[in-house]
């Protein structure tokens, strides 16, 4: 196993904070919710949505409309995610892997075509290689000509931060130098919305923050879901912008049943130690949080940190803006990590009052934590060449 150190050289998006950098910032320093309302059955509930991805943005030649038409809009905001960041690596061998997380996958195609074989008893031609798991990493992985592994998996809302292991492990093994990992989703069916209210997690609210993640004031659960595509860059060659990954950590713990935790997250506990062990330190400026606005997540995880740490480092999310965006959140937390180290800037939350905010970020956590019980931990410090 090489000792060679691991970086996230670039990082690129697609929510409704933007899909540029500059536009994802600018939109966490202004705090301002990016939610809209839909109609599930003549009632109304906010959702993060992106406006519909239009053919010329994604099938720009006569050639490509030929070859994506079929895809899901998950696979196809992960495919724009990854044009956007290859523009911004400078690669010159294109034997790098993919690893790309997805808790739902292509449910959007999966339902309607299921509702098809309902009515008609048949389905669309190309509705099995569509609504596999695995496109979505072979599709970005095609669009970009890379050549290395093409993974996709779920391990459901840490999916993205478990490709950043998988990653990670392949470069540390030293059997590829570049690897491009992540997440993407596109739930906002009618179907998946509905599930969610039946676990009783969908918030009610219709406000300007329906979103109340770290509000441990909260009576009622307030999980709005969203659409969201994050990719990045992990390697062993720094760029002059990297942040370098210092520590890793993981755990499952044994759960009453596949939605809950327990009522301190041992499993977040766990991957958080590990973590901290690893990097070398004892505590971390600020963590991003995974708090999907339950009552009980968001206080099981809270109750984990003041368990791990002795002084509570600062604590904040980005659910309160885009909601929960599944097998992607894990990698939209990163990318706010990622941007607040880069500025040198600690992005607030509305609901939570930090006893001391960080005038100087040097490490950052961001956390994930998924059903089953399942959580990763990463430490993010900025690199100095």
């Amino acid at each position: 196993m090489t000792k060679k150190s691991v970086y996230i050289n670039a990082v690129a998006s697609l929510s409704a904070l933007g899909s540029l950098s500059e536009e994802v910032w600018g939109s966490l320093q202004r705090m301002q919710p990016k939610f809209t309302l839909k109609s599930i059955y003549a009632k109304d509930v906010k959702v993060s949505a992106l406006d519909d991805i239009k053919e010329t943005e994604i099938l720009n030649a006569k050639q490509e409309r030929k070859l994506y038409r079929h895809l899901d809009k998950t696979t196809l905001m992960a495919m724009l995610a990854g044009r956007e960041l290859y523009k911004k690596l400078q690669l010159e061998d294109n034997r790098i892997g993919v690893n790309i997380g997805s808790s739902r996958g292509a449910t959007q195609i999966f339902e309607t075509a299921h509702q098809q074989f309902v009515l008609q008893g048949d389905v669309p031609f190309m509705t099995s290689p569509s609504t596999t798991l695995g496109n979505v990493a072979s599709s970005v992985a095609q669009d970009l000509g890379l050549q290395g592994p093409a993974i996709s998996h779920s391990i459901t809302c840490s999916s993205a931060l478990h490709a950043l292991l998988n990653g990670f492990a392949f470069l540390k093994s030293g059997m590829l130098e570049e690897f491009i990992i992540g997440g993407t989703e596109a739930p906002l069916t009618d179907f998946t919305i509905a599930q969610m209210q039946s676990l009783k997690l969908y918030s009610r609210f219709t406000d300007d923050y329906p979103c109340k993640s770290l509000d441990f004031s909260k009576t009622e659960n307030t999980l709005i879901l969203g659409e969201a595509a994050c990719l990045a860059s992990i390697s062993t060659k720094p760029s002059e912008k990297a942040v370098e990954i210092t520590g890793i950590g993981y755990a499952t713990e044994q759960i009453a049943h596949s939605v809950s935790l327990s009522s301190e997250a041992q499993c977040l506990q766990d991957s958080m130690k590990m973590a901290l062990k690893q990097a070398k330190l004892k505590s971390v400026d600020a963590i991003v949080l995974h708090a999907p606005g339950t009552v009980k997540g968001d206080l099981s995880e809270f109750k984990a940190i003041e368990n791990t740490f002795e002084k509570l480092p600062a604590i904040t999310t980005n659910k309160f803006l885009i909601g929960h965006t599944f097998g992607a959140s894990g990698a939209m937390s990163l990318e706010m990590a990622v941007l607040m180290l880069q500025h040198n800037t600690f992005i607030k939350n509305p609901f939570y009052k930090n006893k001391n905010t960080p005038k100087k970020l040097n490490s950052v956590m961001v956390n994930a934590v998924g059903f089953g019980g399942n959580a990763v931990s990463v430490i993010l410090k900025k690199f100095e060449s």
